[in-house]
């Protein structure tokens, strides 16, 4: 058996070079990955942007799965019998054992099936999952559909960020990751709006969670009509016969997303940066602690201080802290979800001006200061009727800060910096640790809450966000209009 794997992959490896003088004859007239040359220019970013709204749809579902539980935790609780127990509320909330489950196998997924069957199986647990919670009877049938459910939501943004990132042009790369980030915040604004009924309609939150199971069926159908990644169809080792299928099918894919002028350019430079051991199984040790344990350390940090900057505890429980400060929990979701979307678009105007370090700086920078509003809201040197203004507007202000840069840069920066062959699984390694995190802050949030009180809690989160800047300051490299062969080639160290 062995024996046979080294010719096939000797085979493939001859044939590969083949390839590559045949494509590299064409390189001085058409060389950049996205065709970019001084006879054509840029491709046209409409071919693409169609299938970048379809993979989008994973991170809409996941922006509405991450809200659904805001408007309607109350009268969840009351119909199945958990009402104060803050515990059964954190986890029904998070449901972030699947979306561990999902994360960490995300890689591995995509490398066996690809994208557009790995997108499938995404929407699969979600339609599953939110079915099973709108029959829920106790909470152990609810807490069963969440599982399923983060499942696919542990798939969704990976899947998203990855494909978006090898299908764009670099010249609208960033612009095109930000849709990922608008995606889910228009689910988290649809299922506030969706669940303000919820607390005066007996039944109201099940309608919630079926209404989730449109946009799922929806991204498994469209799927099935989208290109899949050419960067996927290139690298997948199989024999020397079936590879020459694959670069078939990598070109007509090029030729679906940039247009015929630029396919031989992209795959001239594709070829390239296949070239040497990429077709190997990459190893978790070898992520772990060989020569990638540098970037995925970085990125597995960025998505922790993320996570411990307290955003998902506010998106999880935002009504239950205006509540408290005395404001009408609907007008303040409409608020926050209108913060979200506005940081998101304003995400997309600069990714590709400024740059994703500076939209990082500037943004856990910009959460350093609505966190120290809002721990100053409760202390003692402020009086009670500013208090409700200062909490309020520190949360806006932290939702807006956030979306700017800490929750759509991560995810495409990452997808960016790592090397093709490693890309699928070392991204599955970092959002793990996200799934982690998110996980410790959203079972202990409302309890520290109780415990320790704001004051001392939005302080722990504003210190997290102070070291995210230092962080990123010291470890984050600039990917900006960089295709993606360039960054692999520049940017990283050879092994």
């Amino acid at each position: 058996m062995r024996g046979r794997h080294a010719d096939a992959y000797s085979m493939y490896k001859r044939g590969t070079r083949d390839y590559i003088n045949a494509y590299d004859k064409e390189q001085d007239s058409v060389r950049s990955l996205n065709g970019v040359s001084k006879e054509i220019g840029n491709p046209s970013w409409k071919r693409s942007f169609l299938y970048i709204l379809v993979a989008s749809l994973a991170s809409f579902l996941y922006g509405y799965h991450l809200g659904v539980i805001n408007e309607t935790l109350e009268s969840i609780s009351n119909d199945l019998h958990f009402n104060g127990n803050t515990m059964a509320e954190g986890s029904i909330a998070m449901n972030l054992g699947g979306g561990f489950l999902g994360s960490t196998f995300s890689g591995l997924i995509v490398d066996r099936v690809g994208f557009r069957r790995a997108f499938q199986l995404c929407a699969l647990p979600m339609i599953i999952g939110s079915s099973m919670s709108a029959t829920a009877k106790n909470l152990w049938g609810m807490l069963l559909g969440r599982l399923f459910v983060g499942t696919g939501m542990g798939l969704g943004p990976t899947l998203a960020t990855l494909y978006v990132t090898e299908v764009s042009p670099a010249y609208v790369r960033g612009t095109y990751g930000s849709f990922t980030q608008i995606a889910a915040s228009l689910g988290l604004m649809s299922s506030l709006l969706i669940g303000f009924p919820a607390k005066e309609t007996e039944g109201w939150w099940r309608i919630c969670f079926w209404v989730s199971a449109v946009p799922a069926a929806l991204l498994a159908l469209f799927m099935e009509f989208s290109p899949e990644s050419p960067h996927w169809l290139f690298k997948t080792l199989i024999t020397f016969t079936i590879q020459k299928g694959r670069a078939a099918n990598a070109e007509a894919a090029f030729e679906k997303l940039l247009g015929g002028p630029y396919v031989k350019g992209a795959m001239a430079e594709l070829s390239k940066s296949e070239r040497g051991g990429e077709a190997e199984t990459v190893k978790l040790s070898e992520l772990l602690f060989g020569h990638h344990r540098k970037v995925v350390f970085i990125g597995s940090t960025l998505f922790a201080l993320q996570q411990l900057s307290g955003i998902n505890a506010v998106f999880f429980f935002s009504s239950t802290v205006f509540k408290s400060a005395g404001v009408s929990s609907q007008s303040a979701n409409i608020c926050v979800g209108i913060a979200n979307f506005l940081g998101s678009f304003a995400a997309l105007l600069l990714m590709d001006k400024l740059g994703r370090k500076v939209l990082l700086i500037g943004s856990f920078s910009g959460m350093v200061v609505a966190m120290g509003l809002q721990a100053a809201s409760a202390s003692s040197l402020v009086s009670s009727s500013n208090e409700v203004y200062l909490s309020v507007g520190g949360m806006l202000l932290f939702v807006l800060a956030f979306s700017v840069g800490a929750g759509p840069v991560p995810s495409l920066l990452l997808s960016e910096m790592f090397p093709g062959r490693i890309r699928a699984k070392a991204m599955s390694v970092c959002l793990a640790s996200h799934w982690v995190v998110n996980f410790f802050v959203g079972l202990l949030f409302l309890r520290l809450l109780e415990q320790i009180g704001p004051l001392v809690l939005n302080t722990i989160f504003a210190t997290f966000c102070l070291l995210a800047v230092i962080f990123v300051k010291r470890n984050v490299l600039e990917t900006k209009g960089k295709s993606l062969q360039e960054i692999e080639i520049n940017l990283l160290p050879p092994e």
